[in-house]
């Protein structure tokens, strides 16, 4: 079984490159899709609402978000509660897959998680923080929200020394999908 891992910056690309990549063949791994399912599971918002001293019935990733931009809670914190849920799921994509040839992950905080010795492929997708503002922000993103997860990414160069393929995605996506056909090939 081999193993492609996708990762990058916020906003630059990850999802339409794994995409492109998986063809509708190929099982994904979302780890972004992940968190928003660790937000919506009961147990989870049960455990924040408890470590956090949060009340009400509100959406409780609004609430985080306010949260993290009072600066009342701190991301590692919430990290060390979303991590080993996401990364509990990947273990059972994985065993769910064993009998796919080729099994496509996404994740965002790939390099600076440590788990690049579990990949066979690693494929980081870069683009420039004007263009991953503006898609970001596009998609109902909040400035100070993309500030902060943005700060907790590795900076470009450093990540890229990780992985064995860098794609440029500042572009469109013609070109982008020319940039994963070489990769593949």
């Amino acid at each position: 079984m081999l193993k492609i891992a996708i990762t990058g910056s916020l906003s630059s690309g990850k999802s339409t490159v794994s995409k492109i990549i998986s063809k509708k063949r190929y099982p994904v791994f979302d780890a972004d899709a992940e968190v928003k399912n660790f937000y919506n599971d009961y147990n989870s918002i049960k455990a924040i609402k408890n470590k956090f001293r949060i009340k009400g019935n509100r959406n409780i990733k609004v609430l985080v978000k306010e949260k993290l931009q009072k600066k009342i809670i701190k991301l590692k914190d919430i990290e060390k509660m979303i991590h080993p849920y996401v990364r509990k799921n990947m273990r059972k994509f994985i065993k769910k897959n064993t009998n796919k040839n080729i099994l496509v992950f996404e994740i965002p905080l790939l390099v600076e998680s440590k788990l690049t010795k579990f990949f066979d492929i690693t494929i980081f997708v870069h683009s420039s923080k004007k263009v991953r503002i503006k898609r970001f922000v596009k998609k109902g993103g909040d400035y100070k929200i993309f500030s902060l997860l943005d700060k907790r990414q590795m900076d470009y160069k450093t990540k890229s020394k990780f992985c064995q393929h860098v794609i440029v995605n500042n572009s469109s996506i013609n070109v982008l999908k020319r940039k994963v056909y070489n990769i593949i090939e």
